[in-house]
């Protein structure tokens, strides 16, 4: 078996000469270098075999009777068979003209006649070897092809599940939308009747405000995963320059108030901004998210500091958030902007999805995310964005 097996991976020498001695000589010699050895003594019966079974190299006389070595390699280069096997001219000519219409017909090699074998295994040892190595590269280069093929189909397919998703979010969205608007409204119709019917602590009103509240806490659940399909589906967004002092005057005065009322929150915002670019609605659902989230899980009542400092080795401005809170456990802080996660309290209770929108949004806009936290001392949430210089 380990015979049949070395034979079978010995290289394929095609020998093409009609001299008896010549082919007696180099069948012998290179059967003894290790190689498999065919012969052909003419230039049909060359071709015939080269057809029927490929070796590996061919040594072709080009003084033959019949059809020449010249056109026995033309023939060949011109076949898709046959066209990559290197052949090595033998000839007794020794003049510049022979060599020059051999190496345009496509020969890889020269050796003239009388044969010096050790030139010959030499010369047969390196074309095996460049060839092997262009085999290889060809493989390399149809392996990648192919890669690349299944890329552009595979983003081609992403591409259109994505927009097949957003199509479904917003139809879900709306069919989820107008029954739960529905509830809203007529909940608070109902609230302000019995608010001059009933005392304010009646269990059924605390019912009602329950209702009207579980009624925001969808309508607040649908816009977010809106947001993120939104945000996972688009590849770029026009980045321009962001006045961010009106956008966090934007959130907290018209957004939140009424959360800030809530809480009877105070806050400490920075006089002024740096000049960055973003995407403004983008980053105001960045600040939505962290202030009310500051709201939510700060002091009683919360305090909360809004500032940014410029990062100079990155050229990037470094927004933050600061609460006076009870801080964030070590172990937690990697999973806070983890989708479908949030942090175990039991004074509000969230859908999981901001942090993971907010980290979304900022790698869109060219930033980053962060939070740092000290036990009781509360925590603070941070995202950069590009610096314009000025």
């Amino acid at each position: 078996m380990m015979k049949i097996e070395n034979q079978k991976s010995l290289k394929r020498i095609l020998i093409v000469d009609d001299n008896p001695d010549n082919i007696g000589h180099l069948f012998d010699f290179l059967s003894q270098a290790a190689f498999k050895v065919g012969i052909a003594r003419d230039g049909e019966s060359a071709i015939e075999s080269v057809i029927y079974s490929p070796p590996d190299l061919i040594l072709l006389d080009i003084m033959m009777p019949g059809i020449s070595g010249f056109d026995v390699c033309k023939e060949l280069k011109n076949n898709p068979i046959s066209e990559d096997i290197p052949i090595i001219f033998m000839t007794a000519l020794d003049d510049t003209v022979n060599k020059l219409q051999g190496f345009a017909l496509g020969a890889a090699d020269y050796v003239t006649k009388p044969i010096h074998y050790e030139e010959v295994l030499a010369r047969i040892n390196t074309h095996l070897k460049l060839r092997d190595i262009q085999q290889q590269l060809q493989a390399e280069v149809a392996v990648h092809k192919h890669t690349a093929a299944e890329l552009v189909k595979r983003t081609a397919e992403l591409e259109k599940r994505n927009r097949e998703l957003n199509a479904f979010a917003h139809t879900v969205s709306h069919d989820l939308k107008t029954p739960l608007g529905s509830i809203m409204t007529l909940s608070e119709l109902l609230i302000d009747e019995f608010n001059r019917l009933l005392p304010k602590k009646d269990h059924r009103l605390e019912r009602l405000n329950y209702i009207f509240q579980a009624g925001q806490q969808g309508i607040n659940i649908i816009d977010a995963l809106l947001l993120l399909a939104g945000v996972s589906c688009r590849q770029k967004v026009e980045l321009s320059p962001l006045d961010m002092k009106d956008i966090v005057n934007r959130v907290i005065y018209r957004r939140l108030h009424l959360l800030i009322q809530r809480y009877q929150a105070t806050f400490d915002i920075a006089e002024t901004f740096p000049y960055t670019l973003g995407y403004a609605p983008w980053v105001e659902e960045i600040w939505t998210n962290y202030i009310s989230n500051a709201l939510k899980y700060g002091g009683s009542p919360p305090h909360l500091t809004i500032g940014a400092n410029i990062l100079e080795e990155t050229q990037k401005v470094r927004f933050w958030v600061k609460d006076n809170g009870q801080g964030i456990a070590e172990e937690m802080r990697s999973e806070l902007f983890t989708p479908f996660t949030r942090l175990e309290t039991r004074r509000v209770e969230g859908h999981g999805l901001g942090l993971s929108i907010v980290q979304q949004i900022t790698e869109k806009l060219n930033g980053e995310v962060g939070a740092e936290s000290w036990p009781e001392q509360g925590s603070l949430f941070y995202f950069t964005l590009p610096l314009i210089q000025t």
